[in-house]
């Protein structure tokens, strides 16, 4: 599965209900930190984290304390997120034939599960390749952890569950920070 860190990145950022107001925000033209903090009842720590999280990204730019919305890059994104393309899925030669078999099996052309495999050898390989989309030494919130998770199925609250009781993933005992764990 060819990987694209800056889509990933894109979609994490609007993945927060905030920031999307945020854009919301600079939909209607530029403005300070200090302005959206007060248009949106937010902490201006929670703002300047907000924006400096999307300008890294490239959906916002900062011009003299004046943040506006990089629309070329967002339309950009949209258009190759919804072009009507999606990747096809192939387990790689590399991959034991055992592998190959359970992915083949398990997984649609574009890497989505036809279905979760009871539990055994076959749910552990399917781990493997799910996990593979969580990059290491970065934290997610439950619901970035869905969002990606989505991408390959709905039941997303079972799919955590394996990954963290496979230990491929950690969690904290509330669920406010996952991360992947090093093997």
């Amino acid at each position: 599965m060819n990987e694209n860190p800056e889509m990933l990145s894109f979609v994490k950022a609007l993945a927060s209900a905030d920031r999307l107001r945020i854009v919301g925000v600079l939909v209607r033209g530029k403005a300070t930190q200090s302005d959206i903090a007060e248009q949106l009842h937010l902490p201006i720590k929670d703002v300047f984290n907000h924006l400096a999280f999307l300008v890294e990204v490239g959906v916002i730019n900062e011009t003299d304390g004046y943040y506006d919305l990089d629309e070329k890059t967002v339309e950009s994104y949209a258009r190759l997120q919804f072009e009507g393309k999606r990747p096809t899925f192939e387990a790689g030669a590399e991959k034991p034939e055992d592998v190959r078999k359970v992915m083949k099996n398990y997984l649609n052309e574009d890497g989505t599960l036809k279905q979760i495999p009871s539990q055994g050898n076959k749910l552990l390989i399917i781990l493997n390749f799910i996990v593979e989309a969580f990059a290491y030494d970065t934290n997610y919130t439950e619901k970035e952890v869905n969002t990606i998770l989505r991408r390959f199925h709905v039941d997303t609250a079972a799919l955590r569950r394996y990954l963290v009781d496979n230990r491929l993933m950690a969690r904290e005992s509330d669920g406010s920070r996952y991360w992947r764990v090093k093997k």
